[in-house]
């Protein structure tokens, strides 16, 4: 697909959420610019999330090199970074620094727990953001603990996606006012804001009495993973003598299915 066809992105060399959003942005057609590590430089398609990206190699602590990486950003309309907050400023390759040197820039930064807060400067995993957002919760039968699920809930869905929107959106105001912004993306507050629809659920429940009480404890409807195990609303004696065209009834009411 070429829909970014003349969209460039910067990616700053990282861990995981971070280069699957630049391969993301490539897959739709960015040209899309990875600086990394010299010594990793020309990996290219060895690895995966490289695909469809151009790269250098500069070593940011050298003053050259800095200069290099702020005019390659000079010409983007956005950014990707994914270290601890504070690295890129003590690089001299801050929010300020860059959007000084190009006002539309979309700058976009994405750690675990955002750049401010009390966990902030604390290391993390996806495990740890799904728990602490409650999205873990979802993701075992109820009466047991949960299991862990894999990367995609919360690297994944709630940090590159996110992070993606987020720099898309931002470079469409960019393109119509002329001013750039910073995209905080943090995992934990994706993971949280993708349950809504689980949530909604749950408030459905509450509100429309016995009759869907089933939705509102966990494992309770079809929507939350591990709860969909093994269940069937087809009794077993009922199997054989069912043609495989006749329709199956919701394990709820009709008018509380979502679709």
């Amino acid at each position: 697909m070429s829909v970014l066809s003349g969209v460039r992105i910067v990616e700053f060399e990282g861990l995981g959420p971070g280069p699957f959003c630049g391969m993301l942005l490539a897959d739709l057609g960015a040209d899309v610019i990875l600086i990394e590590r010299p010594e990793n430089a020309g990996a290219g398609p060895a690895r995966l999330f490289n695909r469809g990206k151009r790269s250098i190699g500069l070593d940011l602590k050298n003053p050259a090199a800095r200069d290099a990486a702020v005019k390659i950003c000079a010409r983007a309309d956005a950014l990707i970074e994914g270290l601890r907050p504070g690295v890129q400023e003590r690089l001299g390759l801050g929010p300020d620094v860059l959007m000084a040197a190009n006002p539309k820039l979309v700058y976009g930064r994405l750690t675990g727990w955002g750049q401010t807060g009390p966990l902030a400067q604390s290391a993390g995993h996806d495990i740890n953001y799904a728990s602490l957002s409650g999205a873990a919760w979802y993701a075992g039968q109820a009466g047991q603990a949960p299991v862990p699920p894999p990367t995609m809930v919360g690297d994944i869905g709630g940090g590159a996606l996110y992070l993606a929107i987020g720099i898309l959106s931002g470079v469409l105001k960019a393109r119509e006012t002329g001013k750039g912004t910073v995209v905080d993306a943090a995992i934990v507050d994706g993971s949280a804001h993708m349950m809504n629809l689980l949530l909604s659920l749950r408030a459905a429940a509450r509100s429309t009495g016995p009759s869907t009480g089933h939705l509102h404890r966990r494992s309770g409807s079809r929507t939350d993973g591990p709860g969909t195990a093994g269940r069937t609303s087809v009794k077993p004696k009922d199997r054989a003598r069912r043609p495989p065209s006749t329709a199956v009834t919701p394990a709820w009411p009709v008018s509380q299915t979502f679709v």
